[in-house]
C-alpha cells in the first residue's frame, strides 16, 4: 500500500476509534444522570412508597451494569467488600436450592428466587461508591435529601406529640409511640439511622464558627435530635442512637462535651416522661425492664433460641433463604427456651417472618458458614469506612460510619437485613460512606 494511502487508513482508523470513544462516553454520561436521578429519588420513595424505591433501586443497578459495559470499567470488582459479598450471596443461593436429598431450600422456589433477587442490593452499593456519587455535587445532593428525610420525620413526631395526631390525621400509636409520618409506629428506626448524617455536619460546622450564638445552635440542634427519639418512643431506636453518638464523640473530640450535655438532657426528659408521656414511660422503662429480666422467656429470647435450634440442626447449609419464617413452626425446632422454663420454647405461637436479628438470620438462612461469611462481609464493609477517621475525623465520614455501625450491631432487634424499607435506608447510607471514604478529599 503507498504510503499516502497508509496514512489516510490510519488516520480514518483513528477518527472512527475517537468518534466512538465519544458516542461511549457520552451515553456513559447519560446513564450517570439517571442512576443519580434514580439514587436521589430512593430516600424519598423509602418513607412513603417501598415499592417504587425497589424500582429505583433497580434504575441505578441497571444503569451501573449498563456504563460498565459501555465503558468497559470492571474494576470495581476488585473491591475488597466485593470479593467477600457475591461469595456469601452465591452461599446463600446455593443453601437455597431445593435439592431434598441435600436438605437445601426448605423454602422451595420463592426462597429461592428471593435469595437470588438479594443481589441487587451489592449491586447499589457498589454503584453508589464506584459511580453514582462520585461527584462532589452528587453527595452534596444526597445530604440535602436525607437531611429533609430526617427534619420530615422529627417535625411530624413532634406536631403528634403536641396535637394528637400527625399532619395526615394519623393517631398516636396503641403503645404511646409517636409515629411521625407513618399509620404504624416505625418512626424511629430510620430516624435513628439518618439522624447522624443530618445532624453531626452542621453540628460539628456550628461548633467550629465564633461566638457564643453558633455554639448554642449547635447544642441545641443535638439536644432536639435526641429529644424527639425519646418522644418517639421505641427503645431499640434510642439506644442505638445514644450508641451511635458515643462512638461519634470518640472520633469527634469537639463533639464530646455537646454530646455529654445532650445526653443528659434526654436522660432527663426520659425521666420526665413519667409526668410529661406515660404511655412513653411505661414503654421505654418499666416495660423494657421487664423484658430484660426475663429476657430468656421474651418473645426476643425465645425467638433467639429458635433461630439456634435451627442452627444447630442445619449447621452446615441452614435452611436457606428465609429459612427461619418457614421453619420457626415446625415441631422439630421446638428447643426449650434459655432458662428452661419453656420446653417447647414458646411453641408456634412466638414465631415471625424472621428471628429480629441480622446474624441469626445469617444462621437459619446459610449455617454456620453462612454465618462466617455476613460477619466477614460487615467487617468488610466496616474497614474502609473507619479508615483514616481517627486520625482524620471528618464529620459527614464520622456520621455515616456511626450510622452503618448501629446497623450491623449485632446485639440489636432488627428487622429482616434486606426488607424495605431499613433495607433500603442502609444499603443506600452504605454505599453513601463508601463513596465518601473513596473520593472525598480530606481537610489539611
Amino acid at each position: 500500500m503507498p504510503p499516502l494511502a497508509a496514512a489516510g487508513t490510519n488516520r480514518h482508523v483513528t477518527a472512527t476509534a475517537l468518534d466512538t470513544s465519544f458516542r461511549s462516553s457520552r451515553h456513559a454520561a447519560r446513564l450517570d444522570r439517571a442512576a443519580l436521578l434514580a439514587l436521589l429519588a430512593t430516600p424519598l420513595l423509602l418513607l412513603h412508597a417501598h415499592g417504587f424505591a425497589e424500582a429505583s433501586i433497580g434504575v441505578v443497578d441497571v444503569c451501573f451494569l449498563a456504563r460498565s459495559a459501555i465503558a468497559r470499567d470492571w474494576g470495581w470488582l476488585r473491591t475488597t467488600w466485593l470479593r467477600i459479598g457475591p461469595v456469601w450471596w452465591g452461599w446463600v443461593v446455593l443453601c437455597s436450592l431445593p435439592i431434598p436429598a441435600l436438605g437445601t431450600g426448605e423454602g422451595g422456589l420463592p426462597s429461592l428466587v428471593q435469595a437470588v433477587a438479594t443481589l441487587r442490593f451489592l449491586l447499589v452499593v457498589a454503584a453508589i461508591e464506584h459511580a453514582v456519587l462520585r461527584a462532589p455535587t452528587a453527595r452534596r445532593w444526597m445530604f440535602g435529601i436525607v437531611a429533609a428525610c430526617a427534619a420530615y420525620i422529627g417535625l411530624q413526631a413532634l406536631f403528634q406529640f403536641v396535637v394528637g395526631v400527625n399532619v395526615f390525621g394519623q393517631p398516636i400509636g396503641g403503645d404511646g409511640e409517636l409515629t411521625g409520618p407513618f399509620g404504624k409506629p416505625r418512626a424511629g428506626p430510620p430516624l435513628s439511622r439518618i439522624i447522624f448524617p443530618a445532624l453531626i455536619p452542621p453540628v460539628a460546622w456550628l461548633l467550629d464558627r465564633p461566638g457564643v450564638a453558633a455554639k448554642c445552635g449547635a447544642y441545641g440542634l443535638l439536644l432536639a435530635g435526641l429529644c424527639v427519639m425519646v418522644l418517639i418512643g421505641q427503645r431499640m431506636p434510642l439506644l442505638l442512637t445514644f450508641l451511635g453518638l458515643l462512638v461519634a464523640a470518640l472520633l469527634l473530640r469537639r463533639l464530646r462535651p455537646v454530646v455529654l450535655v445532650a445526653g443528659a438532657a434526654a436522660v432527663a426528659l426520659l425521666a420526665a416522661t413519667v409526668v410529661v408521656s406515660p404511655p412513653t414511660y411505661h414503654r421505654l422503662v418499666v416495660k423494657f425492664s421487664a423484658q430484660m429480666d426475663a429476657f430468656a422467656t421474651s418473645q426476643y429470647g425465645e425467638l433467639y433460641a429458635r433461630a439456634l435450634a435451627i442452627g444447630e440442626q442445619h449447621p452446615i447449609a441452614g435452611r436457606g433463604y428465609d429459612g427461619f419464617r418457614t421453619g420457626c413452626p415446625e415441631p422439630r425446632y421446638f428447643a426449650p427456651s434459655f432458662d428452661g422454663k419453656e420446653p417447647d420454647g414458646g411453641g408456634a405461637a412466638i414465631c415471625a417472618g424472621h428471628p429480629h436479628n441480622f446474624y441469626a438470620q445469617a444462621l437459619t438462612d446459610g449455617g454456620f458458614i453462612g454465618l462466617g461469611l455476613f460477619v466477614a462481609l460487615a467487617l468488610a464493609w466496616l474497614a474502609p469506612l473507619a479508615r483514616g477517621l481517627w486520625r482524620v475525623p471528618e464529620p459527614l465520614r464520622v456520621a455515616l460510619f456511626a450510622s452503618v455501625l448501629i446497623q450491623l450491631w449485632p446485639f440489636a432487634s432488627t428487622s429482616a437485613f434486606t426488607s424495605m424499607p431499613m433495607g433500603g435506608w442502609f444499603f443506600v447510607l452504605l454505599g453513601w460512606g463508601l463513596a465518601e471514604a473513596r473520593w472525598q478529599r480530606p481537610a489539611v
